[in-house]
């Protein structure tokens, strides 16, 4: 018989974590429910603005009671403001497009709140990501794909240090699809059982958007600045670098002989926006700092692996080079790629397995 453990849910009061607890209290595990207090003032209706709201902890907290287990919310605003809500900032006036929820997994999901499950004595932290993990022979820990792959997210949990994984669990991860957790939170008897996804920004509020957001808190990101054709010539002028990320068509304004126009670069020295053809967004190369190391320690040849630059993109065949001295790695394709956009992840699998993430660089340091 399994052993049974103490188990803290990170519980958003969407359906996928909401699900996670209701299979996990069947299995007969101790369950505790942890919400995380990060909501912010951004928020101009704070019931209706995503994951981790006051609507989303009052739906976690209906779903607690229902499934008779105890619920704790945690404030973790402060921290969230700083390792989340700054970074993004700080990213976008540096001239990258950031992915917050990677911030918040590795900042605060995994490092805050699985210590304060540790601190309740918890075995492990269970959350509602589609992904899976898997100890190798070596006792190194594999982060793995979902077999659900519409709704796979380990390209957002790349950042997930050894120790953390060995105390992770991803229940969803072997679910089909997502009418079945839908149907496992129904079987439960879970008010949230066809709640609808939440948004992916969790603190910026719907009526602005992240632009109206940035631009409360850093307007000299939203100078007026030139658009330079790639030889340098100005062709026109932009309306504040933030307002833009690389590969972007729509929104630059302006066209040469009749064809579209597409962000190749941003300069936030120059306040500049670099425009070319499609053609010109194409790179057969993406260098990543900041990286780290999945089911292997590192390589000292090249690895044919596949990679992600984006989450939602098709993962595309390369070849991954050993590291260079300051860690950062250079990946090849073998058909280029479009938009290779600084700030955002670039993660390479073989197989199944992550093997290795990181943060693209800026192309000019590329």
């Amino acid at each position: 018989m399994a052993r049974k453990l103490k188990i803290a849910v990170a519980m958003s009061g969407g359906v996928d974590s909401s699900a996670v607890a209701a299979l996990l209290v069947q299995h007969g595990h101790r369950v505790i429910g942890l919400t995380m207090q990060i909501w912010q003032e951004s928020q101009t209706d704070s019931r209706h603005a995503g994951c981790c709201s006051l609507g989303a902890v009052e739906d976690a907290r209906r779903v607690a009671h229902t499934l008779g287990i105890p619920y704790y919310v945690l404030n973790f605003r402060d921290s969230f403001r700083e390792s989340v809500i700054q970074r993004f900032i700080e990213e976008y006036t540096h001239g990258r497009t950031p992915n917050p929820c990677i911030a918040c997994n590795r900042y605060v999901k995994f490092d805050l709140l699985l210590d304060k499950a540790r601190e309740l004595g918890c075995d492990s932290l269970a959350t509602g990501h589609y992904a899976r993990v898997r100890r190798q022979p070596s006792g190194r820990f594999a982060l793995m794909r979902a077999l659900c792959k519409e709704k796979d997210q380990s390209y957002a949990l790349y950042a997930a240090s050894q120790e953390q994984l060995a105390r992770l669990r991803f229940p969803l991860g072997t679910v089909r699809d997502k009418t079945a957790t839908r149907a496992l939170a129904r079987s439960a008897g879970l008010a949230v059982a066809d709640k609808q996804e939440s948004q992916d920004i969790c603190f910026v509020s719907e009526a602005g958007g992240y632009r109206e957001f940035l631009r409360a808190r850093v307007p000299q990101a939203f100078r007026d600045g030139p658009i330079l054709d790639r030889e340098g010539n100005r062709i026109g002028t932009h309306d504040g670098l933030a307002q833009y990320t690389v590969g972007q068509r729509k929104g630059i304004g302006i066209a040469t002989g009749g064809k579209p126009l597409f962000v190749l670069a941003l300069d936030p020295a120059s306040n500049a926006l670099v425009v070319g053809d499609k053609r010109d967004t194409f790179s057969h190369e993406v260098t990543v700092e900041d990286v780290v190391w999945g089911a292997i320690e590192g390589i000292a040849e090249p690895l044919r692996v596949s990679a992600k630059i984006r989450y939602n993109m098709a993962a595309r065949e390369a070849v991954l080079l050993p590291p260079e001295e300051s860690g950062r790695l250079t990946a090849r394709f073998v058909e280029p790629v479009s938009a290779v956009t600084p700030g955002q992840a670039a993660v390479f699998y073989r197989g199944e397995t992550v093997v290795a993430g990181g943060t693209i660089a800026p192309r000019e340091t590329q």
